[in-house]
C-alpha cells in the first residue's frame, strides 16, 4: 500500500483530467487576492495526484487501491516572510480564502524573522505544458491485465523453486498546475511506475531461508517499461535490464538465485576490490552524495529529522577532494525516463543538469530560489518539490548520477583485472551516520572474484566506507554502454515528512581496498 494519499476512487476515474481554463481562472483568483493582501510574491499549485497500487502473494491478490487527492496550495511572501496554506475547496471563494490565510501566516512569521526572504529572480514563461513521454499510460491499462501479470510472475517464480513470493505494482500520475506572480502558467502531467517483488527460498531441513528482490528500477515511464527488451550480458551468466524490464523472466532467475544463496559459503572478512553494479551503487550515490549535497541539510535545516552533512560550505571554498580524478557526479532533472524528470520544478523554474563533483572536486550543491544567494549564485537549480498540493514545496534531491567512464571499458574487462574482489548486484540493507560520512551497505547478490575470474557466490557481505575515502578509491568506471538508472520511489525528508521519487544513474564501477565485513558474524 502506498503512503496515505487521498480518497479511494474507481480505476476508470484515474483517466479524468481538470479543465485547463478552470485551473487558470482559479490561479488568477489566488494571484489577484495575494496582491490585494500585500504580497510581493505569490505562487499557486493546483494539483490532482493519482495513485494506484496492486499487491499480490503467490496465487492471491492482497490489495488493489486507486486514490485521488485534489486541491490547491498557495504560497506568498508578505513583509519579507513566507506564508503557506492549502485547501481542497476549489471554488473561487475557497481559493481567495486560502490565499488570505497564507498572507496572514506570512505576516505572523515576519514578526520573528530576522532577515527577509531573498528570492532569486525568475522570468515568467507564460502558458506552457510538459508531460512525461509515454507510449502506454499505465493508468489506462485494465486492472485485470495488471493483476494477471503479477499472478503470472508469481506462478513462474514458484515453478522455478521459490517457496514464497510477493509482487507489487505502483503507479503515480501527478497532474500539476503552477502559476506565479512572475507570469508563469505551467501545466504538467507526470507519470511514474515501479514493479517490484521479493522471492523467498527455504531449506526445510535447516529452516534457513534466503531472498532476492527484483532487479527492476522505478522509472518515469508508462506501462511500456514492462514490455521487456534487450538485456546487458554481465560476467558469470548474469544480466541487467536497460530501458525495459521483463518481470516474469527476472522472477524466475530470482527464484534460482535464492535457492543458490542457500548453498553459498559465508564471505571471509577483509580488504577487497569491489565491482559494484549500478543496481547496487545507486543507493550509495543517493545516501553519500545526493543527501549530503542538499544545501538545506548542509545548513542544518534538516538536523532535527534527518541529520546534517560533512560536506560543509568551507569545503566548497577550498576545493574539497570528494573523489578520485575520474569521479564526476552531476544533478539532473531533465533525462527522459528518470523519476525526477519534469519540465519545471514546483517553483516554476525550468529544470537543468549541473555538476556537483567535477573530476573529483566538490563544485556545487542542490539549492532552490531562496537558497542560492547563500552560494553567491543568482539562479535556482530547479529542484524544488512538494509531494502534494497540501504540502509546502521545498528543496529536494535531483537525480544524482555518476558520469560513465570516458574510455571504452566493459564489465567483463573490469572483472578480468581484479585479483581479489567482490562483485555486488542489487540493493540491500544499509546504515549511515547523521553526517553521511560513515556507512555500510549490503546487496542482493555477491560473487567472489579471484585472479580476474568469478569464483562463485558468497553470502553475508557488507562493505564499510567513509564517504570521501570511498570515492577516492574509485579506480575504474565502465563506459556509457553499461550506464543504467536505479532509484528510490519513496525518499523521505522534512517535518512534516514528505516523500519524493528520484533516480541515480551509473555504470559498473570499481573501488579498491574496501573493507568487507561478514554480517552473520557481526550479528552473532
Amino acid at each position: 500500500m502506498l503512503p496515505g494519499f487521498g480518497n479511494a476512487i474507481a480505476a476508470e476515474a484515474l483517466l479524468e483530467t481538470m479543465d485547463p481554463a478552470r485551473k487558470k481562472m482559479l490561479a488568477d483568483v489566488a494571484l489577484n487576492t495575494a496582491r490585494s493582501a500585500g504580497a510581493t510574491y505569490c505562487d499557486v499549485r493546483i494539483g490532482r495526484y493519482l495513485r494506484q497500487s496492486i499487491a499480490t502473494r503467490e496465487s492471491r491478490v492482497q490489495n488493489v487501491q486507486s486514490t485521488e487527492s485534489l486541491g490547491a496550495g498557495v504560497r506568498v511572501i508578505v513583509s519579507g516572510a513566507w506564508g503557506f496554506a492549502a485547501s481542497s475547496d476549489l471554488s473561487p471563494d475557497g481559493i481567495a480564502k486560502v490565499t488570505r490565510q497564507a498572507a496572514a501566516i506570512a505576516k505572523a512569521n515576519a514578526v520573528n524573522q530576522s532577515e527577509p526572504v531573498q528570492l532569486a529572480e525568475q522570468q515568467g514563461v507564460g502558458q506552457v505544458q510538459w508531460a512525461t513521454p509515454l507510449l502506454k499510460n499505465a493508468m489506462a491499462v485494465p486492472v485485470k491485465e495488471k493483476v494477471d501479470l503479477l499472478l503470472g510472475v508469481n506462478a513462474a517464480a514458484m515453478a522455478a523453486g521459490a517457496n514464497f513470493i510477493n509482487a507489487q505494482l505502483f503507479m503515480v500520475n501527478e497532474q500539476k498546475y503552477f502559476a506565479s506572480s512572475d507570469g508563469s502558467y505551467i501545466d504538467q502531467d507526470v507519470h511514474r511506475i515501479w514493479p517490484n517483488f521479493t522471492v523467498t527460498a527455504i531449506d526445510k531441513a535447516s529452516g534457513k531461508f534466503r531472498t532476492r528482490n527484483a532487479f527492476s528500477s522505478p522509472m518515469g515511464m508508462g506501462y511500456e517499461y514492462l514490455d521487456g527488451g534487450s538485456q546487458i550480458a554481465l560476467p558469470g551468466g548474469l544480466y541487467a535490464y536497460k530501458d525495459r524490464y521483463d518481470m516474469r523472466e527476472d522472477a524466475v532467475r530470482a527464484a534460482q538465485h535464492a535457492v543458490e544463496k542457500l548453498k553459498a559459503p559465508s564471505v571471509k572478512p577483509g580488504k577487497y576490490d569491489l565491482v559494484l553494479d549500478p543496481s547496487n551503487l545507486f543507493l550509495t550515490i543517493h545516501e553519500n552524495v545526493g543527501h549530503p549535497l542538499e544545501l538545506d541539510r548542509v545548513l542544518g535545516y534538516e538536523a532535527n529529522y534527518a541529520g546534517t552533512s560533512f560536506a560543509t560550505l568551507d569545503k566548497l571554498k577550498e576545493g574539497f577532494r570528494y573523489g578520485s580524478d575520474i569521479v564526476t557526479l552531476y544533478a539532473d532533472k531533465t533525462t527522459p525516463g528518470t523519476l525526477g524528470a519534469v519540465g519545471y520544478d514546483d517553483e516554476g523554474v525550468k529544470t537543468k543538469r549541473w555538476d556537483l563533483i567535477k573530476d573529483g572536486v566538490l563544485v556545487n550543491y542542490q539549492a532552490i530560489r531562496d537558497q542560492v544567494h547563500i552560494l553567491g549564485q543568482k539562479e535556482s537549480h530547479g529542484c524544488c518539490y512538494a509531494q502534494s498540493w497540501s504540502d509546502v514545496q521545498f528543496q529536494r534531491m535531483a537525480n544524482v548520477s555518476l558520469a560513465p567512464g570516458k574510455t571504452p571499458l566493459s564489465v567483463a574487462s573490469m572483472v578480468s583485472g581484479v585479483e581479489k574482489g567482490i562483485y555486488i548486484l542489487g540493493r540491500g540493507s544499509y546504515s549511515i551516520d547523521q553526517q553521511r560520512y560513515n556507512a555500510q551497505f549490503g546487496g542482493q547478490l555477491f560473487y567472489e572474484i579471484e585472479n580476474g575470474k568469478i569464483k562463485g557466490m558468497v553470502e553475508d557481505v557488507a562493505y564499510q566506507i567513509r564517504t570521501p575515502e570511498f570515492w577516492n578509491a574509485c579506480s575504474a568506471i565502465c563506459d556509457a554502454g553499461d550506464f543504467r538508472h536505479g532509484g528510490s520511489f519513496f525518499d523521505g525528508k522534512g517535518q512534516p515528512s514528505q516523500v519524493s521519487a528520484v533516480s541515480h544513474g551509473a555504470s559498473t564501477t570499481r573501488f579498491d581496498g574496501i573493507n568487507i565485513i561478514n554480517t552473520a558474524r557481526s550479528l552473532g
